[in-house]
């Protein structure tokens, strides 16, 4: 594999002390390692809630489907991520996008991110998942008094989207509605979205896959991607899977050269969160801050946060560009230090967890779900720019349903259009540091 990088990034070190391992059953499920020769009329590589709700879509409309993963269904973002359930899965402004794309297909793009969440909701109904629901929407917050206006302009284009109000909380406001912090200085809420338990949900869409008759592999991480007469021959190392129709469902821990038509044209980027200790209802009383509400803020290198059900506080930050353990220490009490100038009254709260993984980019800023170029009957879903827990499930339905020959859902033409290549291509990470230092400048001035 050509992955870009380092080895300790596809180890099960970044996860060693996460939060949702809390809700793994004991023991983890685990499937057995391919070993031997299998045939399937679709063969899936990735067994996140891509490759999972592209199963489901295709096993039950009666495909005979196999399913790879280099490691364990929802090891990678799909169990590790902040349960956000939210539209955003691109890193265009709207008005960029219509611009760039035109009217039409800018609105199916919007209408797909609402579908996206729509599905999330039909999942967890069809299936009677059970994933700690909570948050009425989302709520976006402005980190410096000069956001505001840039709060209101989101709420608006907002409401242009979708035709839904949004609702302004200024400053002296916010504390009454369990959002007290002096970091932020004022608020959006905006009603479509949730948040959730993503292991729940991965481990849901898991069993929902087997149920269906999913043939499913762990430790089973692809080695060659082969062209065989009217299908594909995909190679692991203890044994190997021929298949008519090829899905691939990699995202952040995608490789190079599987296949060759996406080196240089994805970037995975690392995402971290940490979790608190339970809080006490006197701690909650001191701070100010109550609210169930998943929360995000005006910066580029965003933060997330939300107060979970069992009172802990899960905050995710942006930012880092390396995969080390001098790294993780040194984003750790980053996060910590941001923690602490959000929420003073808890700067003696300990923090129980902290882990980190990669999410992916697309040089086009626009999830991707199409054909893959230069291969017959293959298709491959990736890019969702941190907005994964909606727009992968989506974009895994989106790619199984051209692989059965329909379209059903919102599926627009800027999302089946070539990736872009990187202009550094295979050292496109070195453009990571230089971003991420003028981001954080942006962010504070």
């Amino acid at each position: 594999m050509k992955r870009i990088y380092e080895p300790l990034a596809y180890t099960d070190r970044p996860i060693q002390t996460r939060y949702w391992n809390r809700f793994l059953p004991d023991p983890a499920p685990r499937y057995a390692p391919l070993r031997d020769e299998v045939t399937a009329e679709f063969a899936i590589i990735g067994g996140g809630y891509t490759g999972l709700s592209a199963a489901l879509t295709l096993a039950e409309n009666g495909g005979d489907v196999v399913l790879l993963d280099a490691e364990r269904p929802g090891w990678g973002a799909s169990g590790r991520n902040g349960g956000l359930v939210s539209v955003g899965s691109a890193k265009l402004a709207d008005d960029a996008i219509l611009r760039r794309y035109g009217e039409p297909d800018a609105r199916r793009f919007f209408d797909a991110e609402r579908a996206a969440v729509d599905l999330v909701e039909q999942y967890l109904d069809r299936y009677a998942l059970e994933v700690d629901r909570h948050s009425r929407g989302y709520t976006y917050v402005a980190h410096r008094a000069d956001r505001l206006e840039e709060l209101h302009a989101y709420g608006q284009e907002y409401t242009r989207r979708y035709d839904l109000p949004y609702e302004f909380v200024p400053k002296e406001d916010m504390a009454a509605q369990g959002l007290n912090s002096p970091e932020f200085h004022g608020a959006v809420h905006l009603p479509v979205g949730f948040a959730l338990n993503p292991m729940k949900f991965v481990l849901g869409l898991t069993r929902a896959a087997e149920a269906a008759g999913v043939r499913m592999y762990s430790d089973s991480a692809v080695e060659a991607i082969d062209t065989q007469g009217d299908g594909y021959l995909l190679r692991v190392a203890g044994g190997q899977v021929r298949a008519r129709r090829l899905l691939i469902a990699t995202n952040g821990y995608s490789s190079d050269d599987l296949p060759g038509a996406f080196a240089g044209r994805y970037l995975p980027v690392q995402s971290n969160i940490m979790v608190t200790r339970p809080l006490s209802e006197a701690e909650i009383a001191d701070q100010g801050w109550w609210s169930e509400q998943m929360v995000c803020d005006s910066r580029t290198l965003l933060h997330y946060l939300r107060l979970l059900p069992d009172r802990r506080l899960l905050l995710g930050l942006r930012g880092s560009v390396r995969v080390s353990e001098e790294n993780i220490a040194a984003t750790k009490a980053r996060a910590r230090a941001d923690f602490d100038r959000m929420f003073p009254a808890w700067r003696h709260v300990e923090t129980e967890y902290f882990w980190s993984g990669l999410i992916c980019m697309t040089r086009n800023l626009v999830p991707f779900a199409g054909a893959v170029p230069g291969l017959d009957n293959a298709w491959a879903a990736l890019g969702y720019h941190g907005s994964g827990v909606c727009m992968a499930p989506y974009d895994g339905a989106l790619i199984a349903d051209q692989a059965l020959g329909r379209s059903r859902l919102p599926h627009p033409d800027l999302m089946q259009r070539p990736l872009r290549r990187f202009e550094l291509g295979r050292w496109r990470r070195m453009s990571l540091p230089l971003a991420f230092g003028w981001y954080r400048i942006k962010d504070r001035i």
